[in-house]
Parts: C-alpha cells; structure tokens; sequence
C-alpha cells in the first residue's frame, strides 16, 4: 500500500478544523493552513444545533459539546416592552428534534476541535493561494510562503471573502450586502437572572443567552447603510438602539464595556454557485454558501459540510449534490427571516406581532416549527476510509 492521501485544508476556522478531523479519521493526511497567527477565533459564541451535533458525533465530538448545553425552561420572541411574542423550550426543541441547542464560545470548540488533529497539522500564520485545482491524475497544488504543496484534496475553508472561491469561480458576484449589521458581546453579568430570549423590535433584533461557564452570550442586529460605524463608540450606539428596552436587557449594556463589542456588516452569498467543487478543489462553509445569521445555522451548515465532505472525498460531485440544495434552500429561508424580524412597517409590525401571539397558545411546537427539515437532519453513515488518490478529479 502507498502513502495516504493529502488533503490540504485553507482555513482554521470552524468549519476548517472540522472537516480536517474528519478526513484525517477517514485516513487521509491533512494539512491545515491558517493565515492568522492563532486559532482564536474571531467572533463571539455559536449556536450548535441538533443537526450539527450530529455531525459532530461522526467525529467522536457530540457528547462533549452536548455537555455544554446551558438553555433550560422556557424562551423565545418577545417585544420591546417584554411581551411574549411566542413561546418554546429546551424540552420541546430536544423532543422535537432528538437533541439540545448548545451555545457556546467559538473558542471552546476550536480548541476541541484543534485537539483531535495530529501533532504539526495546523500551520498557523500560514498564507495559501491556490495555484493549480487539479484533476484526473493531477494533483492539485497550493503556493505558501515556504513552498508548494500537493494535495489529492483542498478543501476551501477560507470564509466570506474566499480567495479559493474567487480562483475556481472568478466570474460568480461572490457575496454581498444583506442590508444590515450585528453586534456581538460574550460577558459576565453579575446577578443576571433571565429566560433565553430573542426581541424584534422595528427594523432590530436583540437576542440575550446564558452560556454554560456562567457568561452571557447577547447579540443585535439593525438595518443599516454599508460600513457605517458609531460616532462615539459602539456600546453608546448599543444604548441609543436598545436601552429603552425590556430587562436584562439594560443590565447587560450597563455591564458591557466598549471594546467587548464585536460590529461587523451581514453579508451572504444571494446567487448560488454554480458547484461547491471544481478538479480536486472542494469549497465548505461560508466560502460555499454565506448565509445571513437569522437561522443560526451558518456554523452548522459548515460542520454539516465537512463531515458529508468527507464522506465522499472520493467523488466531489456527489458532495456539491448533496449539499448544494439543502444550503442553498436555508440561506433562503435565512433571508426570509431576516426580513421578518428586521421589518419597520408600522402596519407590518402590529400585523407581525399580533399574529405570532395569537398563533402562540398552538404550543411550543409552532416556534420550533421553522426549524423543520434543518435541525432534524442526520449525517451519512459510512465505515470506508478516502482512497489513496482522492478524490476522482470530476470538474
């Protein structure tokens, strides 16, 4: 028998490590190539769920994360003053779907995730360029500041601004302004007691979240020109958009200090490309598929990914078959939503909220009901490792 098959990863992140573990367990020797000089994370907290914790349990990694569950009780939509839009819970969203929601730290599962990989895998402060994406009996190569590499597999982790993407689809748009910004804090709130919660106010959101190690995870989002920024600072801006609303969530803008705050524009991918491989090259996550965050499934998408990435890391055009359509239809659906709970008619609004009350005594069942289709899905099973010469080379 030769040597395993390479497979070069262009990108540390979530989606990155993840898929660099899979293959890496399917026999394959992975290379991560990282351009930062860390794997922290930029970013504050995840939400992973049941679907993605599947996929995680294909790498020996769901029970871990399971553990880090901290919503219990009651939760859901609310209003600006307090009132309850709609209700759900932990137990419903677990009975639905056969499993919990996990918040947690970004960092948290990278370093997990970092942890299941050999000893000199992950080359951090690593810049890559794809130079060649290979093809039957090619191998594909990647430039790095100390020297070329050939892989049998470069799986394009590389994020929003994909430079991988951009060389096997340099005509496709790539990705663009969803037409409003977030804010992001994960942060000790002393005393704080509160039921997890998202609030749609007219054209904001705001969502407050407890995190396992005690910290609260809250995050906003508002309709917004293009790169603007606070002419102060963005905690004030915070204050500006959010004081006036209900409890915790004044609380929690009393304990954030200016710098815990993360600002950063929405941008997703609204044409779809046309593959998420060409040659030996295959394209996971946000460099795939960007999508805004109202599902909270963009993290997931990208776990979802790697592992069905590795699954047929044989044959990529199964891979862009099988997750082409399902990312593609829940970025849609993400959109929708966005409009939904980011809308500013006034008409609109009382017609929003007036409806989601009355259709809320239905059960908890009917605020989990969106999640149909995305949080109950079950990853491919399979024994097989990746052939020597992986994948076959289809464009």
């Amino acid at each position: 028998m030769g040597q395993p098959g390479h497979a070069v990863v262009i990108g540390g992140g979530i989606g990155g490590l993840t898929a660099a573990v899979a293959l890496h367990q399917r026999g394959l020797r992975v290379t991560v190539l990282e351009r930062a000089r860390s794997l922290e994370p930029v970013g504050a907290a995840i939400s992973l769920a049941p679907n993605s914790l599947r996929a995680l349990d294909v790498i020996g990694l769901g029970d871990e994360i399971r553990d880090l569950a901290a919503w219990s009780g009651d939760g859901g939509l609310r209003s600006p003053k307090g009132r309850w839009l709609s209700r759900s819970s932990a137990e419903a969203a677990a009975r639905r779907f056969g499993g919990p929601l996990v918040l947690l730290h970004r960092a948290t599962l990278i370093e997990r995730l970092a942890a299941l990989l050999p000893a000199g895998a992950v080359r951090t402060d690593a810049a890559a360029t794809l130079v060649d994406s290979g093809g039957p009996g090619r191998a594909a190569r990647v430039a790095t500041a100390d020297g070329e590499l050939e892989a049998d597999l470069v799986v394009g982790a590389d994020g929003i601004r994909s430079a991988v993407r951009g060389t096997l689809f340099p005509h496709h748009p790539g990705a663009v302004y969803s037409g409003w910004t977030t804010w992001r804090v994960v942060i000790p709130v002393p005393g704080a007691r509160f039921t997890s919660h998202e609030t749609w106010g007219p054209g904001r959101i705001w969502g407050t979240h407890p995190l396992k190690d005690g910290r609260v995870y809250a995050y906003a989002g508002a309709t917004t020109p293009a790169g603007g920024r606070a002419p102060d600072d963005e905690k004030s801006e915070l204050l500006r958009l959010f004081g006036d609303w209900h409890d915790p969530i004044p609380a929690v803008l009393a304990a954030v200090r200016p710098e815990d705050v993360l600002r950063h524009d929405v941008h997703h991918i609204a044409d779809p490309l046309p593959a998420y491989h060409h040659g030996r090259v295959a394209l996971l996550g946000d460099a795939a598929h960007a999508m805004t965050p109202s599902l909270g499934q963009g993290g997931n998408q990208a776990i979802e990914d790697a592992v069905v990435l590795a699954h047929h890391c044989d044959e990529l055009a199964a891979y862009t078959a099988a997750r082409r359509p399902r990312t593609t239809a829940i970025a849609r659906q993400a959109v929708k939503v966005s409009r939904l709970s980011l809308m500013s008619s006034r008409t609109g609004l009382a017609l929003r909220d007036t409806a989601m009350r009355l259709l809320s005594p239905a059960g908890p069942a009917l605020f989990l009901r969106g999640f149909d289709g995305i949080a109950d899905w079950r990853p491919p099973q399979t024994d097989a490792v990746c052939s020597e010469q992986t994948p076959a080379g289809n464009g």
